[in-house]
C-alpha cells in the first residue's frame, strides 16, 4: 500500500514542497529505505521514527518500507521530515489511510515520540499557503511563528501519537490563534534610548540623517567616546518594520535557528555586530551547505562593524556587492542561492592604532608609518560606498556630570525620520527602492536638482577634495535626505554644504 503526506525542504530562505511517499511490502526482515537525495540527518530518521512509533504504542507491521522524498533531484536536509515519514509509515501499515492532501507536516521526533521544534517554519508555512494547503501541523514551539501567516490553520503538535490521532479524526486540536496586531504592538520596544547619550549633538544629527535616508555611516573617534553606544541606538530611531519586512527578516533568522523561542517573530529591526575575526563566509554567507551570513541577518536593520580596520581587508571587500545590489549570491557546483541583504552599514574606528591621534589631552604614541598602514587597511572603494563620515570627539566632563535634561528621546527623533521616509515612499512609489540611498542615476537626475549656488559649492568641493564620481552622487543623495528632513521640496545650498561636510573627514584622514 502506498500513502503520502506533504512536507517542505528549505532552499536558501525559501521552502519547496516535498511529497513524502511510503510503499509497504511484505518481507522476512523489517527494513526502511529512504530515497530522494537525503542527507545524513534524513537517513538517520529511520531509527528515530521506528523508536518513536514503538514508544507511542502505534502499530507498524513487519516488512520493507520504501520512503520516497519527491522531487528526487532536490537535496533534503535536516530532521524536519521525521514526523511526516512516521505518519506515512503508520498509515501504510493499515488498511484504511487518512485523507491529508490539504496538510503540510513538519517536525523532528525524539525517541519517545515527542515532537521537537525545527528551523524555517515561517518559510514552510508560506510555501504551504502558496500550494493551497489549508492545514499545517508543526511542533508546538513553532506554532506562533507559523501562525503569523494568514489564510492557513496552524495546529501545534506535541507528540507523534497526538498527530496520528488528530489526522485519524479521533481527537480535536484547536488551531493556534495569534492576535497579530497585539503581538506586533507588544514586541515593538527597545531597551535603549537616545536620551541616555550625553553630548555628541553633531553625531546624533548625522545618525538622524543616516536613518532618514538609510545611508551608510562611519564614525571616527578615540576610545570611550560612545561610538558603540550610539550605534546600538540607531534601530530605535528607524521606522517600525512593515509586516512584509518583518516576515522577510524573520525567515532569514528562522532558517539559521536564531529566533528567540519566547518571541518567535522579529518585530524590531535587527542589529548585528560581528567580531572583527569573522570569516568571509561568516559575514557574506556560504559554507558546505550555503546559509546566510551577517549581512543577511542584518536585512532591514543595522550591520555594525566596530574597529573597522581590524577586519581583514579581503573580508571587508566582499561587502561591496551587497552594499550595491542589496542581496548576496552564493554559487556552488550544485547551483546558486540568493539571500537578501538590504541593510544599513554603520562602522566605527579609531583615528590611529592607539586611538589618540589628534587628541588635545592624550598623546598619540603611533609613528606616521603606523598610522598610515592602519588607515590603508580600508580601501577607497569601500569608503566611497559609505555616505556619511563623522568625527566622534571626547565628551566634556560638565556634560557627563550635568543633572540637566539629556538630549531628545528616540521617539521624538523617530517622528522626524518617519516623516522623511514617508516623503521618500511617495517619491518612489512607482519604483522598487523606497529610500534616497538607493536612488538610481535616472532618479537622481529628476529628484536631485541643485541651484547655481549649490552647484558652485559642489564644484569647489570636487576640485579641492578630489572626490570620486561615486562620492559626488553620495553627496547629492545625502543632500536630498537633508531637504526631506526639513520638509523642503528642493535641495537647498545649505543642504549641499552639510552633505559635503559629512564627506570631508575621509579626505582629512585617508588622503
Amino acid at each position: 500500500m502506498i500513502t503520502r503526506l506533504f512536507s517542505a525542504a528549505l532552499r536558501g530562505v525559501e521552502a519547496q514542497e516535498v511529497e513524502v511517499e511510503v510503499n509497504a511490502r511484505g518481507a522476512d526482515k523489517p527494513m526502511v529505505i529512504i530515497v530522494g537525495l537525503p542527507d545524513a540527518a534524513v537517513r538517520e530518521s529511520s531509527q528515530r521514527v521506528i523508536s518513536a512509533i514503538g514508544a507511542s504504542a502505534l502499530f507498524l507491521d513487519d516488512g520493507v518500507k520504501t520512503v520516497n522524498l519527491a522531487p528526487a533531484d532536490l537535496k533534503k536536509e535536516g530532521p524536519s521530515f521525521d514526523l511526516p515519514i512516521a505518519l506515512a509509515m503508520i498509515a501504510a501499515s493499515r488498511t484504511k489511510a487518512f485523507q491529508a492532501d490539504d496538510c503540510c507536516v513538519v517536525g523532528e521526533l525524539g525517541l519517545d515520540g515527542a515532537v521537537r521544534p525545527v528551523k524555517g517554519v515561517l518559510s514552510i508555512a508560506l510555501e504551504a499557503k502558496r500550494r493551497g494547503r489549508t492545514r499545517v501541523l508543526v511542533p508546538e514551539a513553532n506554532a506562533p511563528e507559523a501562525a503569523v501567516i494568514e489564510g492557513i490553520h496552524v495546529y501545534p503538535i506535541r507528540s507523534l501519537r497526538e498527530a496520528w490521532d488528530f489526522l485519524a479524526g479521533e481527537i480535536v486540536i484547536p488551531p493556534f490563534h495569534l492576535d497579530r496586531q497585539a503581538f506586533f504592538d507588544s514586541h515593538r520596544s527597545y531597551e535603549v534610548d537616545f536620551d541616555e547619550v550625553r553630548g555628541q549633538h553633531f553625531v546624533k544629527r548625522a545618525l538622524e540623517v543616516a536613518a532618514a535616508g538609510n545611508h551608510n555611516l562611519l564614525m571616527v573617534g578615540p576610545p570611550g567616546t560612545g561610538k558603540s553606544m550610539l550605534a546600538k541606538r540607531i534601530p530605535t530611531i528607524m521606522p517600525d518594520m512593515s509586516e512584509d519586512e518583518a516576515i522577510e527578516t524573520t525567515k532569514i533568522h528562522s532558517i539559521t535557528g536564531l529566533l528567540d523561542p519566547k518571541r518567535a517573530f522579529l518585530t524590531t529591526r535587527p542589529f548585528r555586530s560581528p567580531h572583527h575575526t569573522i570569516s568571509d563566509a561568516g559575514l557574506l554567507g556560504g559554507g558546505t551547505h550555503p546559509g546566510p551570513g551577517e549581512v543577511s541577518l542584518a536585512h532591514h536593520g543595522v550591520l555594525f562593524l566596530d574597529e573597522l580596520p581590524e577586519f581583514r581587508r579581503q573580508t571587508l571587500e566582499v561587502m561591496r556587492q551587497p552594499l550595491e545590489d542589496g542581496d548576496v549570491t552564493i554559487s556552488r557546483a550544485a547551483g546558486s542561492l540568493t539571500f537578501p541583504a538590504r541593510f544599513m552599514l554603520v562602522a566605527a574606528m579609531n583615528p590611529c592604532p592607539c586611538g589618540f591621534y589628534g587628541d588635545s589631552k592624550r598623546e598619540c604614541r603611533c609613528s606616521t608609518r603606523q598610522i598610515e598602514n592602519y588607515r590603508q587597511r580600508i580601501s577607497g572603494p569601500l569608503l566611497d560606498r559609505i555616505d556619511i563620515h563623522c568625527e566622534v570627539p571626547l565628551v566634556d566632563f560638565r556634560e557627563l556630570s550635568s543633572n540637566a535634561a539629556t538630549g531628545e528621546k528616540s521617539a521624538t527623533i523617530r517622528q522626524r525620520v518617519v516623516h522623511a521616509r514617508r516623503t521618500q515612499s511617495e517619491r518612489f512609489r512607482k519604483s522598487a527602492n523606497a529610500t534616497n540611498s538607493a536612488m538610481s542615476p535616472r532618479q537622481m537626475k529628476v529628484h536631485c536638482q541643485v541651484d547655481a549656488e549649490g552647484t558652485s559649492y559642489l564644484e569647489h568641493a570636487m576640485e579641492q577634495m578630489n572626490f570620486s564620481a561615486r562620492a559626488h552622487d553620495r553627496i547629492l543623495k545625502v543632500a536630498r535626505t537633508l531637504a526631506d528632513l526639513a520638509g523642503a521640496p528642493n535641495i537647498r545650498p545649505t543642504d549641499v554644504l552639510e552633505a559635503i561636510q559629512y564627506r570631508s573627514l575621509d579626505r582629512k584622514l585617508f588622503s
